[in-house]
């Protein structure tokens, strides 16, 4: 099969050859139609965020496609079924192995391009928002870089719960669609404090969850926005990973439970359970069009390079997504 490959020296993208992954009795094999970009393919194309040990090391967090093979203890599956998933990497390519409990049928109002920009975002969303920061009804939530995929899937997931999302981001283009989303208040960033922000919105309570991929440069505003009991969620480090100083006395006064997560390194059987989970909370959401993937740009795989340097500009509204061929 085809695949976007790295090469070694130069770090840049072009398509070659390699194996076609082995379909097992619990699996699905998947003719891949799109996939969706995410930082951890910058990353590892680097070389600085290497696949988990035995999984594949072609790029590719997520995909959509078509059932070519199935497994035989699999029942819920057939041939030509159209589904996405999450992967531990390998998206970048013509085929696919999935294990079958991994799949999420794609909703016949959805094309290939806009299914394959579900799995990631939504299901970390999902993941922090909803199983680790158990936001509830007419909780606050503050939800960072929020124009990002996983912002605006964030936004959604916390409407459809009956929270109140407070979306950062560095433009008013961005703030607008977080606001057609459902971001009930928008700050930005470059021109406010937002932790002054989320205290005239909380009346100086703070917010009771916090999702945050950015780290480091927000410390401080990020504990001067958390209320008591507050969950913390830390999904990545874009502001940096370092802090010099960290006063526990807040963290012990205010009891702040802070969560580091990331959802490529979870087992199978961890995925498959928040796959289900995802499906049974979603149900017909996304055919009535109440969650809708969010996507900015959609490439080609022989395009891929151009892709990447685009996703470095921190530029694009939703997800960036790439067709194969």
């Amino acid at each position: 099969m085809k695949a976007v490959l790295v090469e070694e020296l130069t770090k840049k993208l072009y398509i070659g050859d390699s194996e076609e992954p082995v379909v097992g009795d619990d699996d699905l094999f998947v003719s891949v139609k799109a996939t969706a970009l995410n930082r951890a393919d910058l990353l590892q194309r680097n070389g600085k965020y290497p696949p988990p040990e035995g999984e594949s090391t072609i790029l590719g967090l997520e995909m959509s496609g078509v059932v070519e093979r199935v497994g035989r203890n699999v029942q819920n599956w057939k041939v030509g079924d159209r589904v996405c998933a999450l992967l531990p990497g390998g998206g970048y390519a013509q085929k696919v192995v999935i294990p079958a409990g991994m799949a999420i049928s794609i909703p016949d109002n959805l094309s290939f391009e806009e299914a394959a920009a579900i799995p990631e975002a939504y299901l970390t969303a999902f993941l922090n928002l909803s199983v680790l920061g158990k936001l509830s009804a007419g909780d606050h939530v503050l939800i960072h870089a929020a124009a990002s995929g996983v912002g605006t899937a964030a936004i959604q997931l916390a409407r459809e719960i009956g929270a109140i999302p407070i979306a950062t981001a560095g433009s008013m283009e961005k703030l607008d669609v977080c606001n057609t989303l459902g971001a009930q208040h928008l700050i930005n960033y470059k021109e406010e404090n937002f932790s002054n922000v989320v205290s005239e919105i909380t009346l100086g309570k703070g917010v009771q969850v916090i999702l945050d991929p950015v780290g480091a440069s927000y410390w401080d505003q990020n504990l001067q926005s958390i209320r008591l009991d507050g969950r913390w969620l830390i999904i990545g480090g874009l502001g940096g990973y370092e802090i010099e100083r960290i006063n526990l006395q807040v963290f012990l006064r205010k009891r702040i439970q802070f969560i580091g997560s990331t959802l490529r390194t979870r087992s199978v059987e961890e995925k498959i359970e928040l796959t289900q989970q995802f499906v049974r909370f979603t149900k017909d959401k996304f055919n009535r069009g109440k969650l809708v993937p969010v996507i900015d740009q959609v490439f080609s795989w022989e395009n891929a390079m151009e892709a990447h340097k685009y996703m470095e500009q921190n530029k694009n509204i939703g997800k960036i997504v790439l067709t194969i061929n």
